[in-house]
């Protein structure tokens, strides 16, 4: 019975928490543009890569540290001599005549020893500067991986923005398709009862089947929109995904507030990437030139020996030996090859150093292009949003006058193409705004 019991508890722990993970996936379905971007940080294909290079370049650090402590080794060797080395000796040594050599054999069949050596290094300056530049190395890592999530954030907000944008022109295609549908079903009534002419009844169904072909157009464009979201997401591409942010919060704030975003040199990832080269071209320039110091390191060694003509050594006494020392390396002459390494490495730094100040130049450049990029940007927008309502108000007015047979049909389908084409630039210039502020913040460093 208490098995039973047990069996049941269990069945309806799992069932709570299969629901509870199921219901997560549902939720994980939904997503703002700061979930989005939080989601593509944790299962994004190319940052687990620069990820990994962290922890590489973590290991590394450690593996250079390592070479400057203490290092222990051990030895254990077993040998039987199959034949034992001869050694000749002069004969008048036994008695013999002289010139003559008597072959005298040496040692025992089976010899074994063992034993354990330790190494210090006491001083190098390689060393020294090596372990300073990896962990300058480390710090370009860390850096590579947050300029990847910037290059991330930009494309997921891009993608974010061109779905948004898509659901907003097939929503208007479908409201388009749907009135002109309307005026083709009244028309065609007309003409049914005498009130209106097959031309008219032929140009509505052109500016229908129009309509068509635009909400077609509009829901591939939102799948392909979808797909590049998801893939940049690093999201399942077969799952369905659906955006919570609203189109109007992020384009309002640029039309009606001043730009405060300004440029922020010191720590922009790219004016700090500039630095940290320099800083590793200055450590590589100064590991060549402590390439001259000496190098001083000391080391002991203790090890224990037996012989014997049997091959079980472990009867036989063992014989110890110990050995402490210390050992110096002075770079005395090698024909000019450091000093060549020395001038290289202080060439390399000149060129660090250069390209550090041609960054801050650039960026600055590219801050001062993107500010009036955007200015232009919003500009374009507020020009084509009034057009947009301009040519809705004039498409309005002449379907009220075709009602009322005051204008052609080839009118009405006149206005309705320019409604269509003013929203066609609308989606253009909403896009080039919203990119136009997020290449202002990468500029200025605070994507």
């Amino acid at each position: 019975m208490k098995k039973q019991i047990n069996q049941l508890l269990l069945f309806f722990v799992l069932s709570v928490v299969g629901l509870s993970l199921k219901a997560q996936e549902e939720e994980n379905t939904s997503f703002s543009l700061d979930q989005a971007t939080e989601y593509a940080m944790q299962n994004s294909y190319v940052l687990f890569n620069t990820k990994q290079d962290i922890t590489i370049a973590q290991k590394q650090v450690w593996e250079t540290i390592t070479t400057g402590l203490p290092q222990v080794s051990g030895t254990a060797n077993y040998s039987w001599f199959l034949n034992l080395p001869v050694s000749l000796i002069p004969g008048e040594f036994f008695g013999g005549e002289p010139g003559t050599y008597i072959p005298v054999k040496f040692g025992q069949d089976y010899s074994a020893d063992f034993g354990f050596s330790v190494s210090q290094q006491i001083f190098d300056g390689s060393w020294i500067v090596g372990v300073s530049s990896a962990e300058l190395y480390l710090n370009l890592a860390k850096q590579a991986n947050e300029k990847t999530e910037i290059d991330i954030r930009d494309a997921i907000a891009q993608a974010y923005y061109m779905v948004l944008i898509s659901e907003r022109y097939k929503q208007v295609m479908l409201e388009s398709l749907e009135n002109s549908t309307r005026l083709y079903e009244e028309t065609k009534v007309y003409y049914e009862n005498g009130f209106r002419e097959q031309q008219d009844v032929d140009q509505l169904r052109i500016l229908q089947k129009n309509a068509e072909n635009e909400v077609l157009r509009s829901d591939r464009e939102l799948t392909v929109a979808k797909t590049v979201l998801k893939y940049t997401m690093g999201y399942d591409l077969n799952q369905e995904l659906t955006l919570t942010d609203d189109l109007e919060v992020f384009v309002l704030p640029l039309v009606e507030e001043q730009n405060t975003i300004r440029l922020d040199l010191i720590n922009h990832i790219d004016y700090r990437l500039a630095q940290s080269n320099f800083e590793v071209s200055e450590k590589l320039y100064k590991l060549e030139k402590v390439a001259y110091l000496p190098r001083l390191s000391s080391f002991y060694s203790y090890t224990r020996t037996s012989f014997a003509n049997e091959a079980n050594l472990f009867k036989e006494e063992w014989f110890p030996s110990s050995l402490i020392g210390f050992q110096a390396t002075i770079p005395i002459f090698n024909s000019g090859n450091k000093q060549a390494k020395v001038q290289m490495a202080r060439l390399e730094l000149e060129k660090a150093e250069n390209d550090k100040r041609y960054t801050e130049i650039t960026l600055q450049k590219d801050y001062l292009t993107a500010s009036a990029q955007m200015e232009t940007a919003k500009e374009q927008f507020l020009n084509t949003r009034e057009n947009r309502d301009l040519a809705k108000s004039i498409l309005d007015k002449t379907q009220i006058k075709f009602n009322n047979g005051m204008v052609s049909s080839a009118e009405l389908s006149q206005q309705e193409t320019q409604y269509i084409s003013t929203w066609q630039q609308l989606v253009s210039s909403t896009m080039s705004l919203l990119q136009a502020d997020i290449n202002l913040k990468k500029a200025a460093g605070a994507l």
